[in-house]
């Protein structure tokens, strides 16, 4: 079973910066994409940016040119870098990694979220 920890959200003003990070652990697995998602209250869950096993990103248009997403496959790990908050990127943000088993095809692991809140 795959299992992903999640650190880095916090408070910070309009025009600043957090670093998220999340570490999956288990063993027996490979893991294919790695992304993060975020839920704003009343909203339903979006993606922010995702990272292939290659390294083709994708982001979603209101943080183009703000975040950055990248992975360190020996870690197993993924981050996103995000610059230039507003308030609207409040929200909790979800690690997704996609992995798969010798006995199953790709399944989703999710992060316990955590909370990213920017305000003055």
């Amino acid at each position: 079973q795959v299992q992903l920890v999640e650190s880095g959200g916090g408070l910070v003003q309009p025009g600043g910066s957090l670093r998220l990070s999340c570490a999956a652990s288990g063993s027996g697995f490979s893991i294919n994409a790695m992304g993060w998602y975020r839920q704003a209250p009343g909203k339903e869950r979006e993606l922010v940016a995702a990272i292939t096993s290659g390294g083709s990103t994708n982001y979603a248009d209101s943080v183009k040119g703000r975040f950055t997403i990248s992975r360190d496959n020996a870690k197993k790990s993924v981050y996103l870098q995000m610059n230039s908050l507003k308030p609207e990127d409040t929200g909790v943000y979800y690690c997704n990694v996609k992995y798969y088993t010798r006995f199953v095809s790709e399944r989703d692991a999710w992060g316990q979220g955590t909370q990213v809140t920017v305000s003055s």
